[in-house]
């Protein structure tokens, strides 16, 4: 299985120039993978700092809130970042839901999961399992 995603129609210029094929175009001009993943794990860390800062315990997320994380995350790396996707993607022969579609799963996945499992309080570690993999999967 590989760890890239494979788009329904992804163009050779959506690949930055000089990778090979290997590494999204980004708004960084980073070629190699092992850099590309370097900045979004510390950009990751920056988002996991201010995102305790800005959501308490009480916090009921949104799916507004899930867009404001990618665009925290990956802004100034990729132009797409806080947007929902317009291309169908895959991985490992899985397709994932359809672009169209997006606005309208996550209006669901905010009315069901992330209304019934947020903010999070659970007694029992397997609770917490159960909604972990619920949300994961978003059904």
């Amino acid at each position: 299985m590989t760890d890239r995603y494979a788009t329904s129609h992804l163009l050779e210029d959506q690949y930055e120039p000089g990778s090979n094929g290997t590494v999204l175009r980004n708004l960084l001009g980073i070629k190699t993978r092992e850099r590309l993943e370097h900045v979004e794990e510390e950009r990751f860390e920056c988002l996991m700092e201010e995102a305790l800062a800005r959501f308490d315990s009480d916090h009921r997320f949104t799916a507004q809130d899930i867009v404001w994380l990618h665009r925290f995350w990956l802004e100034g790396v990729f132009s797409w970042a806080g947007a929902f996707r317009t291309v169908n993607i895959g991985k490992g022969g899985f397709l994932f839901a359809a672009a169209a579609h997006l606005p309208e799963l996550m209006r669901r996945f905010e009315n069901d999961q992330l209304a019934r499992f947020t903010p999070c309080r659970f007694e029992r570690i397997e609770e917490v399992a159960a909604a972990l993999a619920e949300v994961h999967v978003g059904s």
